[in-house]
């Protein structure tokens, strides 16, 4: 990574942000008080800065799940299919975390991961709201600043016919292939949406991660066509199968489950009492409805 990009990250990261963000954040740590290490807040509330009414977004980084949980299944669920999610209220705002290890953090936002959905996201702008000591500070630094030029390095090739592409191609172009690789049914603008709304950001950005990668190892634009495919395939089964499992860490999960296929896949599905009896259940036997609007293909 270089210096510039590591800079940029960092002072990003640190920026302000509203103190009733600061007091959720502060207050999600509380609740792990031998494993959290710090809190990131990222997502539309950050962008829009719109709190109330909202579902506000949060990653807690934790030292690892064992530590996190006082039962195993949890964190062997975290474990094999990372990351869990939660709800959460504090002082009339609602908000969702997602756990997830330092290990794993490192892990999801370099060229190792095992989906997209964490690099994607932290190539995007976040704020470190709450660390435990400058330790753990640096290591969500470290971690993040990895994000961008995982985008940049599996984006790069799909741009067969511009062997110099501006920044803002990059990042239009990563977050589309992105958006296909989760449960998501965006409007087809919606990458350039995102960059354009803060294009000076992304083009500072973008510069540096370029920076950052290797051209001449880079795969064929037909080797890393075949990857996506399989990162997508995975992507949107690993996102059903999260979804079933918040079906179990939500109070009323089954009824989150339904609202995220409504608003992704353009569904109208109805929550019955026999579906909170036995959410799993009724998680799967949505799978139809899933694949009926193209949620999965």
């Amino acid at each position: 990574m270089t210096p510039a990009l590591t800079s940029l990250v960092a002072a990003e990261l640190a920026e302000p942000v509203q103190p009733r963000v600061a007091a959720m954040a502060e207050a999600i740590a509380a609740l792990y008080p031998g494993a959290a290490r710090a809190v990131l807040f990222y997502g539309s509330c950050l962008r829009t800065a719109e709190l109330d009414g909202q579902m506000l977004d949060f990653y807690l980084i934790v030292s690892d799940y064992r530590a996190a949980y006082g039962r195993r299944w949890l964190a062997t669920a975290n474990s094999l299919i990372p990351p869990n999610v939660f709800p959460f209220e504090h002082h009339g705002l609602a908000a969702k975390y997602a756990v997830l290890s330092e290990a794993d953090f490192q892990r999801e936002t370099g060229l190792d991961a095992r989906s997209v959905s964490v690099w994607a996201r932290f190539a995007q702008p976040a704020r470190l709201v709450w660390a435990k000591d400058d330790e753990a500070r640096q290591k969500v630094v470290e971690s993040v600043a990895q994000a961008a030029p995982t985008l940049f390095e599996f984006t790069l090739p799909m741009i067969a016919d511009n062997a110099e592409p501006a920044p803002d191609d990059v990042w239009k172009r990563g977050f589309a292939l992105t958006y296909g690789a989760e449960l998501r049914a965006e409007r087809k603008s919606r990458s350039s949406d995102v960059v354009e709304a803060d294009r000076s950001r992304y083009e500072q950005f973008g510069k540096a991660a370029l920076e950052t990668v290797r051209r001449n190892t880079l795969p064929s634009h037909d080797i890393m066509t075949r990857r996506w495919r399989k990162m997508q395939r995975k992507g949107k089964w690993l996102s059903v199968l999260r979804l079933a499992k918040a079906s179990f860490t939500f109070a009323g999960g089954i009824d989150y489950l339904a609202w995220k296929i409504n608003r992704h896949a353009g569904t109208s599905i109805r929550i019955r009492p026999w579906h909170r009896k036995v959410p799993l259940v009724a998680a799967f036997i949505l799978l139809p409805r899933l694949l009926k609007g193209r949620a999965i293909r």
